[in-house]
């Protein structure tokens, strides 16, 4: 007879990019927290990529994480993370003044996303032209991090993968229905104005973040600003 099978509880929460599609999930086994472990002992962004991947796909059955924007993964990742352990993340972080170590102490539910002035998924190109972005996944996010002998193909790539429709008057055109080769000939074709559009939606794609006050030994009263999941959790 073979040994019983241990039951985990489910629980449930929104996307915070819908704020209406509900997920079940469990916490972690001895399995995501061995996975976990070697994602914040590895130095390579393919490990910590593959290890968070892993993660949500065990414990959030029916989901595809490849189409997970990069913070709707984080917060599952911090729910996940508070119904495992509990909701205090606890790490070390040196003060710039003094140099030495303190210890911060956030609360999970404490940590909110953030979206910054200005930001936008429309892009306008022309009068009656515009594309409308979408939010990078964690695959997406990897390249911006991932070193590569040409910069501006790997610029262009991310650019391409993120744009989900051009809209031409009454007319939507869904990129996906392209070739690659048809999606770079247009990507390429765009005004320097409309790069630099582009490249601010990237910049200002919402993000969780959290302040932590605290005072250092020289009795100065400081504020940390802490935003990421590589910063909260890996």
């Amino acid at each position: 007879m073979g040994l019983p099978k241990i039951e985990q509880p489910l629980f449930e929460t929104k996307l915070i990019s819908t704020g209406r599609k509900k997920i079940k999930y469990r916490p972690f086994t001895v399995k995501e927290e061995k996975i976990l472990l070697i994602a914040q002992e590895s130095d390579d962004i393919e490990q910590v990529v593959l290890a968070i991947k892993q993660i949500i796909n065990n414990c959030c059955p029916n989901l595809d994480v490849e189409k997970l924007p990069m913070f709707d993964m984080e917060y599952l990742l911090m729910q996940i993370r508070g119904k495992s352990v509990n909701n205090v993340i606890e790490f070390g972080v040196t003060d710039p003044d003094t140099e030495k170590q303190i210890t911060v102490e956030l609360d999970i539910d404490d940590i909110k996303l953030h979206k910054p002035k200005g930001h936008n998924p429309k892009i306008e190109i022309s009068d009656d032209t515009y594309l409308m972005m979408r939010y990078p996944t964690i695959n997406e996010v990897k390249m911006f991090f991932t070193p590569s002998e040409d910069e501006v193909k790997g610029v262009l790539d991310v650019m391409c993968e993120c744009i989900e429709s051009v809209v031409e008057g009454d007319s939507v055109y869904d990129l996906k229905d392209f070739e690659e080769s048809e999606v770079l000939e247009f990507v390429e074709s765009f005004s320097a104005q409309t790069v630099e559009d582009v490249k601010k939606f990237f910049d200002t794609v919402p993000v969780l973040k959290c302040e932590y006050s605290y005072v250092n030994d020289n009795g100065d009263e400081k504020k940390l600003v802490l935003e990421g999941v590589d910063t909260f959790f890996i």
